[in-house]
């Protein structure tokens, strides 16, 4: 009984329930956008066949329908239709997934067409249901209470159908049970092929994508660069201050110069930051080449983590000037984050950087000796992760972990000269 009660619910919910009502009203909205094109049509045959019969004349009326249809699908053609047709089905035909219908006018012929085809199929079924609405319930409430009953009516249907059947509400009821169930038909037919026609095409699918993967990679990119700039520079500065708070008292000199370099590192993050968010507000300058420190500034790298405790054996190879600015750029943020890493997880302990040229490409190795496990940042993970992104949008190459006999912790990361060899 409960599975036949949520049936009946269920149906009644399709014929009568507000889905039903807002497709009701989709439905007219198509027969009101029909009639002009439908006159049009009635006109145009009616003065090429004048004088025609009552049979002849309802035989115009139904070829005037279908004459009108290619006339609507030439107007569909104009760009906005698109659009103004997505946002009608979106309010009104209580489509599944509303989303992937259009907002926008049509930008390509095949868009155009499918516009067309949804614009043809939305007029001619609101045409129908229109006009059995128009003329149907008017024509159902005088069979219930007026027509029935008349001996004309009797006299000539009584031979043709049985008795229980020429009952005035049972008449009514079938007329209206007729164009409740053409409403839910033409509705759901529309609501089903919406998305379909009205939805991106393939074409406008592999852009939209193709924007999503440009916005995700400028995201990573941004991610990378505040990390690599403001990361380092915060553990720097937080090494520094800890530093600083152990000798306050017994080494005032010693102090004062972290506190000089924990001044020194917080402008030169506050420059970075600032050069990163240019990037994020799409801000050009002028001629400048590309933001951020490059291998020429290693220096001021190696001498600022110097005063955090950590020892650098470095050995550049000459002519780093002189490299390619997006490689040089990319290259000085591997050897920062991969000394920063050495910061947070080896603490002051010496560490060796080799930066060489080799047969064409730029040849990174960063290592430092492994002592005992200090707790890691929470949150950290992501160096890592951003050096061989870094290696990989160059068409390079890293590899990083223990050596063979587990005293020391290497980075190798290898980047070709042009960005584009491999």
């Amino acid at each position: 009984m409960s599975t036949g009660g949520g049936r009946i619910r269920r149906a009644g919910e399709v014929l009568f329930g507000r889905r039903a009502r807002l497709r009701w009203v989709h439905l007219v909205l198509g027969g009101a956008l029909l009639m002009p094109y439908y006159l049009l049509s009635t006109v145009g045959l009616g003065a090429l066949n004048p004088n025609q019969g009552h049979a002849r004349q309802l035989l115009l009326q139904i070829l005037s329908l279908f004459t009108s249809l290619p006339m609507a699908a030439v107007t569909a053609l104009v760009p906005t239709v698109r659009g103004l047709e997505g946002a009608a089905a979106r309010a009104l035909c209580a489509v599944a997934r509303p989303e992937e219908l259009a907002t926008g006018p049509s930008r390509s012929w095949a868009a155009r067409r499918r516009t067309a085809a949804f614009f043809v199929l939305h007029l001619f079924t609101g045409g129908v249901v229109a006009g059995m609405t128009l003329a149907g319930t008017p024509f159902a409430v005088v069979l219930m209470f007026g027509l029935v009953g008349s001996r004309d009516f009797a006299g000539y249907w009584t031979d043709r159908f049985p008795d229980w059947m020429l009952t005035g509400p049972a008449l009514g009821l079938a007329v209206l049970l007729l164009i409740v169930v053409s409403n839910a038909g033409c509705g759901a037919l529309l609501a089903r092929w919406a998305p379909r026609l009205l939805g991106p095409t393939p074409e406008e699918r592999l852009a939209a994508a193709e924007r999503r993967a440009t916005v995700l990679a400028q995201r990573n990119r941004l991610a990378r660069e505040l990390h690599d700039s403001v990361g380092h520079a915060l553990s720097a500065v937080g090494i520094q201050a800890s530093a600083a708070a152990r000798v306050l008292r017994t080494d005032p000199d010693f102090a004062a110069e972290a506190l000089r370099a924990i001044e020194e590192t917080a402008r030169g993050a506050v420059a970075e930051l600032d050069t990163v968010l240019g990037l994020l507000r799409e801000e050009e300058d002028g001629g400048a080449g590309p933001a951020g420190p490059t291998l020429a500034g290693l220096d001021d790298l190696l001498r600022q983590l110097a005063r955090t405790g950590v020892t650098v054996d470095a050995e550049l190879a000459p002519g780093l000037g002189a490299l390619p600015a997006e490689v040089s750029r990319e290259a000085y943020r591997i050897v920062q984050e991969g000394l920063t890493n050495v910061l947070r997880h080896a603490g002051p302990a010496p560490a060796g950087l080799r930066v060489a040229l080799d047969a064409g490409r730029l040849e990174i190795e960063l290592t430092n000796p492994l002592g005992p496990a200090r707790p890691s940042r929470p949150g950290g993970g992501r160096g890592l992760r951003g050096i061989g992104e870094r290696a990989t949008a160059l068409r390079g190459g890293s590899a990083v972990g223990p050596s063979e006999d587990g005293t020391t912790w290497r980075l190798a990361v290898w980047l070709p000269l042009g960005g584009t060899g491999g």
